[in-house]
């Protein structure tokens, strides 16, 4: 085995021999399985806009990959001939190489940095920008915050976090802010980013062609859980969704049971109210999500874990081990009143 060589600065590369040939093909190992699996893609387009971005970025592969081969073509000629200089591939006079490299490494480029610059002017910025004002069937409101996201239908008392839902087939104006940072409004499968700037507001197209659940993400670095800042679009049929914004609007499900009750009293009671909102009782907080409808949400915490009773349970208890970082602190409840509190938001539909 080789030698462990260590500096002030810990292991040395040569403590380490396999490392640099190992590096490469662990990275397009990692590069592919990122590309794979249910992870959202720009190169799976769900919407007009996304598509002209993905063939956007299929003609600039193939532009790169003519100008990369003509390069290696070149590199590869060369070499051979400096192995036979008897041997003229093009010849003697220096002329034609100063020509084949002002040919390949100037003129081509630019051709095609300008062709490829025209045609996304002329069609992915068109189709990407913020929609014209009236050309939407709807308007909604996102917030982005220290880490979720907020989501509001104007017109309605609807208020949710980290889930999106729209009609399919349908043009929406989502209206994107944050409340403290810059945050960016990413949902690839749909559209471009936006960034979400203090104090402005940004806007984008949100439309998906089929029914369907699609992932967002904020992609502009706001703090240390910026990675589990993400949000679900889900994409319904317009009866599906009239149902679920009516459902939304609603005020929060009384207790039913005594155990609910008895969790409610504890909500109410300790500092839980003074940082949520339940629409239909006295908590009336600020500082964190509407949980008015919190029992309706497939995930708790923008998408970190999935919203059953003993996650719940386990996030209510000890946020920070669940999500490092995050603004929510530990509470510190006895046994009986955490088992409570969790059945008491978990009845929230």
């Amino acid at each position: 085995m080789p030698e462990l060589r260590r500096s002030a600065r810990g292991p040395t590369r040569a403590a380490y021999p396999h490392a640099r040939r190992l590096a490469v093909p662990l990275t397009a190992l990692a590069l592919l399985a990122g590309g794979c699996g249910n992870s959202p893609s720009t190169l799976r387009p769900h919407s007009r806009p996304a598509r002209e971005i993905a063939d956007l970025w299929w003609w600039m592969l193939a532009a790169a990959a003519v100008v990369f081969l003509g390069a290696i073509v070149m590199l590869a000629l060369s070499w051979w001939r400096r192995g036979r200089p008897g041997l003229p591939v093009f010849g003697d006079r220096d002329d034609i190489a100063r020509r084949l490299v002002v040919l390949f490494g100037v003129l081509v480029p630019l051709v095609v940095l300008i062709a490829l610059f025209v045609v996304a002017d002329a069609l992915v910025v068109k189709d990407t920008g913020a929609p014209a004002r009236g050309s939407t069937a709807m308007t909604i409101e996102v917030t982005g915050r220290q880490w979720f996201w907020t989501v509001r239908y104007p017109g309605t008392r609807a208020i949710t976090a980290n889930e999106i839902h729209i009609p399919a087939n349908t043009r929406i104006n989502i209206v994107a802010r944050t409340a403290d940072v810059i945050h960016s409004f990413w949902v690839p499968q749909l559209n471009r980013k936006i960034d979400m700037i203090p104090g402005l507001s940004n806007r984008v197209l949100l439309y998906a062609n089929q029914i369907g659940r699609y992932r967002g993400q904020c992609s502009e670095f706001c703090g240390l859980e910026h990675a589990n800042m993400a949000f679900d679009v889900d994409a319904e049929t317009p009866a599906a969704f009239r149902a679920w914004l009516h459902r939304e609007a609603a005020p929060a499900t009384p207790p039913a049971t005594p155990a609910q009750k008895a969790g409610a009293d504890v909500f109410m009671n300790d500092q839980c109210a003074s940082c949520h909102t339940i629409r239909g009782t006295s908590a009336r907080g600020l500082v964190g999500p509407d949980l008015t409808h919190l029992g309706s949400r497939r995930t708790l915490a923008a998408l970190t874990i999935p919203n059953r009773l003993s996650e719940l349970r386990e996030w209510i208890r000890d946020p920070q081990h669940v999500k490092p970082g995050n603004k929510m602190p530990g509470l510190n409840l006895a046994p009986r009143d955490l088992d409570a509190v969790a059945r008491y938001l978990e009845g929230l539909k």
